[in-house]
């Protein structure tokens, strides 16, 4: 029941004192045609109203969440009780600079860190999330093409299993879109690619490891023919789990990349937000970088660079979300963000392993953070889906993997354990993927039924798709 349901004409939960001015009215003609339809309650209504909808929801903190690329990991409570201290909190982006020296310094830290981290030079903190961040960096590039009068650049050259809103990203900054395919393998099509590298290029997006959990051998290679013909390369950092600390975007040889501080680095993820799309770039670019950047030593001040593209956002991003990243940055130290990643790898290794010999897997090889499955002779043989096994997994408490992605994958599953799950977490889930794959051979019609123990069961998806209710009628 929606909390307008609920409502009853005069209650409430709010003790104000009376007003000692006066009070003042808009006039007539300042004020609304309609009254504000506001939810009438006691707070002992309105906090079970909350703590019924907490319930029915699905979090980390409720079971084993293994969305693929989305890095749904625990997020640690040391980085939300840093994230509430008084000094972070009780400040105001126009304060004089002077009394927030201390907010500077953790601005100034954490682009140290993801500099060291990445293998680049400069780093913004203002996108506000992943998508904002590649917009951001194509811009750079943009930007830099442009001061050197080379305008042909039209071109932006995007993997087919490359994340869907970078093709997006490209072309909200203006440029051609290109598909590169991909090679049976998995990588980047190498051929194809030198075949699509030219002078009308502007640049690359790549993630890698890629969305089927590979990461590219040729990825020097790749980086280079794009170098050779005058383009730039964009890492999609989007999800960093599989190398933080092990290997550098920097040092493959790319220019300028995003990352999401709310997947690898450990602050909350969904639910709308905020999220955090920092963009570092090599020192070729940093001159175009949204403003402001920290400088100075004993004293810290903000600096905008000359040929700065702008602002992307209000001030200087979601301040408290690169808190909690710093605090994860430096709680697990030098040693833990390679141990981390480590073993991100490590889980996802085991849990295919054990499921390979059911499920098929796109790419049968060593996978790095995620890998994908695909449902297709399953499907053909027994009518059960991905969406069908996926379903059946909200019965025994584990959220859905990604479903339907990539798309170059057919009926596709794409698993991410995250490395914050234990063997036994991991043994269970297993457990019940074979399951599930085994109730599919010997009961489907029980698979196309599931959910059955949720709060809201199988729903009718085309129809909600198609005519969808996205607002209460009073």
């Amino acid at each position: 029941m929606l909390v307008f349901e609920k409502s009853r004409p005069g209650r409430g939960c709010d003790l104000l004192p009376a007003s000692d001015v006066e009070i003042y009215l808009p006039e007539e003609k300042d004020k609304r045609e309609l009254p504000l339809h506001l939810p009438e309650l006691s707070e002992g209504e309105l906090s079970r109203h909350y703590t019924e909808l907490a319930k029915k929801s699905h979090g980390v903190n409720d079971g084993f969440y293994p969305l693929g690329s989305c890095t749904m990991k625990y997020n640690p409570k040391i980085n939300e009780d840093m994230a509430s201290l008084p000094g972070f909190t009780e400040i105001h982006p126009l304060q004089p600079e002077h009394t927030v020296q201390g907010c500077l310094e953790v601005i100034g830290e954490i682009e140290n860190s993801l500099c060291e981290i990445t293998g680049m030079d400069r780093m913004t903190l203002q996108p506000a999330a992943g998508a904002h961040g590649e917009f951001t960096g194509l811009l750079l590039i943009k930007a830099y093409h442009e001061s050197r009068n080379d305008e042909k650049r039209t071109k932006i050259l995007v993997p087919d299993s490359a994340h869907g809103t970078n093709p997006a990203s490209a072309a909200m900054a203006g440029y051609k879109v290109v598909s590169i395919p991909s090679a049976p393998d998995g990588g980047v099509d190498i051929e194809k690619l030198r075949e699509a590298a030219g002078d009308d290029v502007a640049g690359l997006m790549l993630t890698n490891p890629n969305t089927v959990g590979l990461f590219d051998k040729n990825i020097l290679e790749i980086t280079n023919i794009i170098h050779e013909c005058g383009g730039l390369c964009y890492y999609d950092g989007a999800n960093l789990n599989a190398v933080m600390g092990t290997v550098r975007p920097g040092d493959m040889g790319f220019d300028v990349i995003h990352l999401n501080l709310h997947k690898t680095f450990s602050t909350p993820h969904g639910g709308g937000g905020p999220g955090s799309g920092p963009v570092g770039c090599k020192e070729m670019l940093s001159d175009f970088l949204p403003s402001y950047l920290v400088e100075g030593e004993e004293t810290l001040h903000l600096e905008k660079p000359e040929n700065s593209i702008g602002e992307m956002k209000s001030f200087y991003g979601n301040f408290l979300v690169v808190v909690k990243a710093l605090t994860y940055i430096k709680t697990l130290g030098r040693e833990g963000i390679p141990e981390a990643s480590q073993n991100a790898v490590l889980n996802a290794n085991y849990m295919m392993n054990k499921l390979k010999d059911l499920y098929p897997m796109a790419y049968d090889e060593i996978c790095m953070h995620e890998f994908v499955m695909s449902l297709a002779d399953l499907k053909k043989n027994t009518g059960i889906s991905a969406m069908d096994i996926a379903k059946g997994l909200l019965d025994d408490g584990i959220h859905p993997p990604t479903m339907y992605f990539p798309l170059i994958v057919d009926e596709a599953l794409m698993v991410e354990p995250t490395e914050t799950e234990s063997k036994e977490t991991l043994d269970d889930a297993i457990a019940v993927f074979r399951k599930l794959y085994e109730l599919a051979e010997t009961d489907p019609e029980k698979l196309h039924q599931a959910p059955v123990t949720t709060p809201v069961t199988r729903l009718d998806e085309v129809n909600a798709a198609r005519h969808p209710h996205l607002r209460y009628e009073f």
